[in-house]
């Protein structure tokens, strides 16, 4: 017994701990092409979470690119997407309690009370390269948010990126989405309680970043 004992120990001590499969990190992604304004280089990224970049892990949050630390979030009528798994509990809450308001308002008809945004369309988690600075071939060369899972967009068909665009008016450039007006049924504007809300988890609305552009979809811990 203590023969059988002592030989299973020797088995156990020459297996090699490389053996045992290590947690994966994978994700597909690309570059934008900033001279021919398009994606390109798409490719699919797979090794162990040891092997990590530091540019592939968020800063701020600790979200990383990994598809494996992205959980969905579901809205009844909705498309689901993937958010970091930090963030996602806390804004499905968010979420599922706007349209629940929002269904409420509609039925009570309170003229009194401020009209909330509908929530028609989301986009969350996609990798890409589509920030920083500019390679040799004209590639961006940083993730953007949506990569780590820590930006949201909402109803990006009435509320469109715009450049050119310091302060908005008709001078600006829509250059992805529909069009935004604040009077408009699912654009969003700073007085809008998913603005306050997402604001109270952290996030801040791109309709309010500095500079030339205005991404009146966009929400994430930089406004970017």
């Amino acid at each position: 017994m203590k023969l059988l004992l002592l030989f299973s120990i020797l088995l156990i001590s020459l297996i090699p701990t490389t053996s045992f499969a290590e947690k994966s990190c994978t994700y597909t992604t690309y570059k934008w092409n900033t001279v021919q304004r398009k994606a390109v280089d798409f490719k699919t990224v797979q090794h162990p979470y040891s092997a990590l970049q530091g540019r592939e892990i968020d800063k701020q949050t600790g979200c990383t690119v990994c598809q494996e630390d992205q959980i969905e979030i579901t809205i009844t009528g909705l498309k689901p997407v993937k958010m970091c798994k930090i963030l996602a509990e806390d804004l499905q809450h968010l979420l599922l309690e706007q349209v629940e308001s929002y269904q409420n308002q509609i039925q009570t008809v309170n003229r009194n009370q401020a009209p909330l945004v509908p929530i028609l369309k989301l986009v969350g988690y996609r990798v890409g390269m589509t920030k920083g600075t500019i390679d040799q071939q004209g590639n961006r060369t940083e993730f953007s948010n949506h990569s780590f899972g820590i930006a949201l967009d909402i109803n990006d068909e009435q509320n469109g990126l715009y450049d050119q665009c310091i302060t908005f008016g008709s001078h600006c450039r829509l250059i992805k989405g529909g069009k935004w007006h604040p009077r408009q049924s699912g654009s969003i504007t700073a007085e809008s309680d998913i603005v306050h809300f997402m604001k109270q988890l952290g996030f801040k609305w791109g309709g309010e970043i500095k500079g030339k552009q205005k991404d009146f979809m966009h929400f994430s811990p930089t406004g970017y």
